[in-house]
């Protein structure tokens, strides 16, 4: 089970459906021909640290998940419907 450090040392479960977000996050850029993270998130204008945070599950912003499918030309039914939810 993976953990996440919140707040004042608290260390959470990381979420299931959060963590299968972010694997496919990296599966789709891996898919794309990018085997860094970097070089994914300079080549579509997406910061850096922004998109690893993504990648790792730590940090979920909607404006920035747009961002990435708009640079896999992906709808968010499309990205969803490979996602299990549990």
């Amino acid at each position: 089970m993976e953990l996440y450090y919140e707040y004042c040392c608290n260390y959470l479960p990381m979420d299931k459906r959060i963590t299968n977000i972010a694997k496919r996050l990296k599966k789709l850029r891996i898919e794309k021909g990018y085997s860094s993270y970097e070089n994914f998130a300079w080549d579509n204008e997406i910061p850096r640290i922004q998109y690893w945070r993504m990648e790792k599950g730590t940090n979920f912003t909607i404006r920035t998940l747009l961002r990435i499918l708009d640079a896999h030309e992906m709808t968010l039914k499309e990205f969803f419907e490979d996602i299990e939810d549990q």
